[in-house]
C-alpha cells in the first residue's frame, strides 16, 4: 500500500486549521499544522510534503515569506495561500511569487478539496522536458529560457499572458503549459477572439437557452462550460469588444456564469490563457481594452521570442520541417544548400515560425533534385540583412518574379508595421481586405 501524502497547514487560527484538517483527513491525506511562519519552516525541515496550506497573515512574518522560502527550497512543494475575502491584490501577490493557487476566507470546502486534488496531480519538477523538448524545438538561449519558464509556470494555476508576434507559436506554449500541468487530462479549448461576430460573442462564450433568440433551436453549451475542468485559451484577446470585455472580467471573477436565456449561474473552474500580438499595455492606455481586466489576465506575463531572435534554431526547425515534407513521399528530405541556409538566417521572419513553414513548403515544391538552392526561397530583399535599393535593370532576367518580390517586400513590411493585423496592413496600402487575403495566398503568406 502506498504511504499517504502529506499536507502542512499553516494558520493562526484553531478553527481554521480544525476545519482544514477534518476536510483534508476525509480525503484520506496526513496533515501537520503550524501556527506561524517558524513552526512551518521547522516541520519543512523535517518532514516531505506534498502540499502546503498556508494564510497570508501569520503572527510571524507573512504567508508570501513562506511562499517565497518553498519556492527557494522545496520548489516540488506547491503552495495555495488564503487570504482575506477580496483581497485580490493579495491573491495576485501570491501568484506571482510562486503560489500554485489561492483561496478566500470563508473557505469554500468543495473549491478547497477541488484545489487540493488538482495540486497533488503536479508532476515533478522539469519531468515533462523531454515533451518540450520535443515540440518547441531550438537549442537557442532564449529557447532555453521559455521551456523552463513553461515547466515551472505549468505547476501554478496563474493566468498568464502570452506576448509575442504573429506566427512565433503562443498557442503551441499554450498547449504545453496546459500539457505539462495537472489539468493534462481535461480539455484544452482554444478561441480566437477576434474571429467570433460581436453580436455571436455572448452566446459562444457562455452558451444559450433554447429559444433565447432566434436561431436558437436548442440549449448549447459555451467555451467556459466546454472548458470546464481544464483551460481555456483566448487568442488574439485584445480583439474583444469592451461590451464583452466587462462580461469576461466578470467570469473570471466569480467563477460562473449565465447562459444566454438562463436564469441561473453554472460554477466553472477553468484555467485563463490568453494571448495577442498587440501591445496590451497600449490598448489599455488607448482605452481600448479595460485595465482592470488586463491586471486579472496579465498576472504573469510570458514574452514567445521572435524567430529573428533565436536565428541557431533556424537550420533545426528547417531540417524538422523538410522532414516533415518529406514523410510519406518515400524520398529522403529535401536539402538546404549552405547559401540558402545562410539566406534564411539573414532573413528578418516578420511571419516567425509560421513564414519558415510555408516559405519552405513552397521551396520543396519548386526545388529540383530535392535541393533547395537561395533562388527557390524567393526572399523579400527588404526583409534581408543587406536592404533592397533600386532595381538594377540588367539583373532582372523574370519580370514577373521581381515583381512578385517587390509585392512580398511591400506587404510584408505593412503587416509587420500594424503587427501583422491584416485589415490594418490592407488599409495602410489601399487595398481591399478580399483583395489582401488573396494576395497573401498567392505569395504563401496566409
Amino acid at each position: 500500500m502506498s504511504p499517504r501524502q502529506k499536507v502542512l497547514i499553516v494558520d493562526d487560527e484553531p478553527d481554521i486549521r480544525e476545519l482544514l484538517e477534518i476536510t483534508l483527513g476525509r480525503m484520506k491525506l496526513d496533515t501537520f499544522s503550524a501556527r506561524n511562519l517558524g513552526e512551518a519552516q521547522a516541520l519543512l525541515g523535517r518532514e516531505t510534503f506534498d502540499l502546503c496550506l498556508t494564510d497570508m497573515r501569520l503572527p510571524d512574518g507573512t504567508g508570501l515569506e513562506l511562499v517565497q522560502h518553498i519556492q527557494q527550497r522545496y520548489p516540488q512543494v506547491p503552495v495555495a495561500m488564503i487570504t482575506a475575502y477580496g483581497s485580490l491584490e493579495t491573491a495576485i501577490n501570491a501568484l506571482k511569487a510562486g503560489a500554485f493557487d489561492f483561496l478566500t476566507k470563508p473557505v469554500d470546502l468543495p473549491r478547497l478539496r477541488e484545489l487540493v486534488t488538482s495540486a497533488l496531480r503536479l508532476p515533478a519538477p522539469g519531468g515533462a522536458s523531454t515533451s518540450i523538448d520535443r515540440r518547441l524545438l531550438g537549442d537557442s538561449l532564449p529557447m532555453r529560457n521559455l521551456r523552463k519558464q513553461i515547466d515551472k509556470l505549468a505547476r501554478s494555476q496563474a493566468p498568464v499572458y502570452i506576448s509575442g508576434e504573429s506566427g512565433s507559436g503562443k498557442e503551441l506554449v499554450a498547449r504545453l503549459i496546459h500539457e505539462q500541468g495537472p489539468r493534462a487530462n481535461r480539455p484544452f479549448v482554444p478561441v480566437n477572439c477576434g474571429a467570433i461576430p460581436t453580436e455571436l460573442m455572448e452566446s459562444e462564450f457562455f452558451g444559450h437557452r433554447k429559444g433565447s433568440f432566434s436561431g436558437a433551436i436548442e440549449d448549447n453549451p459555451g467555451l467556459f462550460q466546454a472548458a470546464h475542468g481544464g483551460t481555456l485559451f483566448l487568442d488574439e484577446v485584445a480583439d474583444l469588444p469592451l461590451a464583452m470585455q466587462v462580461k469576461l472580467l466578470r467570469a473570471i471573477q466569480e467563477k460562473a456564469v449565465r447562459s444566454v436565456g438562463g436564469q441561473q449561474e453554472t460554477v466553472v473552474d477553468v484555467r485563463i490563457l490568453c494571448a495577442t500580438h498587440k501591445d496590451l499595455d497600449a490598448e489599455v492606455s488607448a482605452e481600448r481594452f479595460r485595465q482592470d481586466l488586463y491586471y486579472r489576465l496579465n498576472v504573469i506575463e510570458l514574452r514567445v521570442p521572435p524567430l529573428r531572435e533565436r536565428r541557431d534554431d533556424i537550420e533545426t526547425l528547417a531540417s524538422h520541417v523538410l522532414k516533415r515534407l518529406a514523410a510519406g513521399t518515400g524520398h529522403p528530405p529535401a536539402k538546404l544548400h549552405p547559401l540558402a541556409l545562410e539566406a534564411l538566417k539573414s532573413y528578418r521572419f516578420p511571419g516567425n515560425v509560421r513564414e519558415l513553414e510555408n516559405m519552405l513548403e513552397r521551396a520543396h515544391t519548386l526545388c529540383e533534385n530535392r535541393q533547395i538552392e537561395a533562388s527557390d526561397l524567393r526572399l523579400a530583399e527588404g526583409n534581408c540583412t543587406a536592404e533592397a535599393g533600386v532595381a538594377d535593370l540588367t539583373r532582372i532576367d523574370n519580370l514577373e518574379h521581381y515583381l512578385e518580390n517587390v509585392e512580398r517586400k511591400l506587404i510584408l513590411q505593412a503587416l509587420e508595421e500594424t503587427r501583422w493585423n491584416r485589415t490594418a496592413a490592407a488599409q495602410r496600402l489601399n487595398l481591399s481586405f478580399r483583395s489582401m487575403r488573396y494576395r497573401l495566398k498567392k505569395l504563401g503568406l496566409d
